[in-house]
């Protein structure tokens, strides 16, 4: 277990460089600027972005966000950037979120007019961390709005890319239909899935859609249940539908289902038809019922005057013998 060192937020002044030549603040945090909302009124608001020369890669200078390597077990460093551009103190929130665990030496920061404070951060790679890339990101709040710094780390060693697409089902929806799956990273690195969707009916093609990028960054083992709108299925056919996915390393994988559409009417004219055969039948069990009534009262008499003739009979017999 690494031991927990004190950790010190520099406030480095930049008035000069920030009185004379904003453009220049703009050229070293881009991502910041880019994403923040527009400035609070008196001042020229504040951005977050990486520390310029606080990591190797992308880039020294100008980092977009952060990227961390390391093996299972290491301990990384950097350091965040917060810039006030205004000319009041600017008070924000700091955390970590995502899939990389993001330890900062402080949550809640002040930053004078026109400074930037440096806040040290340390990410922890699991000593179980199987190899791949994770994403997080640091949000830095205040003002009512908010900066997400992506953060990027790979734990070293072999990597494999694996994707399956499980649980492909179509139901009904509306005038049209809905293909619901679910997709599973199954290997060591982020995938951002591809999607083909393919669809024939008992008479040819019903559907075809190439290939397609998912707005969606998939994790090593992560899964997500996603759907596909289908506005325009057939109303009436028994179609095969199969989904293929691919990404980037060969990750690929293909399943199927099958989908039988049936028209409103017909299911109606079937429940109708349902109906009426069910309610012949009880009327034939009814009329049957009565006849077998009917009949055995019929019979009653005749077995009762045959059971008094016997009595008679046996009567006579026993005065003969007497």
């Amino acid at each position: 277990m690494p031991s927990r060192t004190h950790t010190v937020v520099h406030l480095r002044v930049r008035t000069a460089a920030l009185l004379t030549a904003p453009l220049l603040a703009l050229a070293v945090f881009p991502t910041a600027v880019a994403t923040a909302a527009p400035a609070a009124p008196g001042g020229h608001g504040w951005s977050a972005a990486p520390a310029p020369g606080g990591g190797r890669a992308p880039g020294a200078g100008d980092r977009a966000y952060f990227y961390l390597e390391g093996g299972p077990g290491a301990v990384l460093r950097d350091t965040l950037a917060v810039t006030n551009e205004g000319t009041r103190p600017r008070t924000v929130r700091l955390r970590g979120t995502g899939g990389v665990r993001v330890a900062l030496a402080e949550h809640r920061v002040t930053v004078p007019p026109r400074t930037r404070a440096d806040i040290p951060l340390t990410v922890t790679v699991p000593a179980d961390a199987a190899p791949g890339e994770r994403t997080g990101a640091v949000r830095v709040s205040g003002d009512g709005r908010e900066i997400a710094v992506r953060t990027h780390l790979r734990v070293s060693g072999p990597t494999m890319t694996s994707l399956s697409v499980e649980d492909v089902r179509v139901e009904r929806h509306g005038d049209g239909a809905a293909i619901r799956y679910a997709l599973v990273n199954r290997g060591t690195t982020a995938l951002t899935p591809r999607l083909a969707v393919r669809a024939d009916g008992l008479f040819g093609a019903v559907l075809r859609r190439d290939a397609r990028t998912l707005p969606l960054e998939l994790a090593p083992g992560r899964r997500v249940r996603l759907t596909e709108r289908w506005p325009d299925a057939p109303a009436a056919d028994r179609v095969a539908v199969r989904l293929t996915v691919t990404a980037a390393g060969g990750a690929q994988d293909t399943a199927s289902t099958t989908y039988t559409a049936v028209p409103p009417w017909l299911l109606v004219t079937a429940a109708l038809g349902a109906l009426g055969a069910g309610t012949g039948a009880g009327r034939w069990l009814v009329r049957r019922h009565r006849r077998r009534a009917q009949d055995t009262e019929a019979a009653a008499p005749e077995a009762e005057a045959a059971a008094v003739g016997a009595g008679a009979g046996a009567g006579a017999g026993a005065g003969a013998d007497g």
